[in-house]
């Protein structure tokens, strides 16, 4: 039996458009320490999820869990005065 597969898969994978541009390439590098935080707290709940979780653990995740959210804080606050026209808040 003879498979049908389309050529355009072939000829698309390789086109400009699908590479992403400099606007998103830098909107990643903009977000890239609210991402690592975010890193940060599933690899510290992910080794608690085969035992129970100790002080340590516990203390790990509430600081991954701060950090998150001071990011995210930190990049809403770039964010808003990077669209405030004269850059004042």
């Amino acid at each position: 039996m003879s498979h049908i597969v389309t050529v355009q898969d072939a000829v698309t994978a390789f086109a400009d458009w699908i590479e992403p541009t400099d606007a998103e390439l830098d909107a990643i590098e903009e977000e890239m320490p609210l991402i690592l935080a975010d890193i940060d707290l599933l690899d510290a709940q992910i080794t608690t999820l085969d035992r129970t979780p100790n002080e340590l653990d516990a203390r790990r995740i509430r600081r991954a869990r701060h950090r998150v959210l001071a990011e995210r804080v930190a990049l809403a606050n770039r964010t808003a005065a990077a669209s405030l026209p004269g850059g004042a808040a």
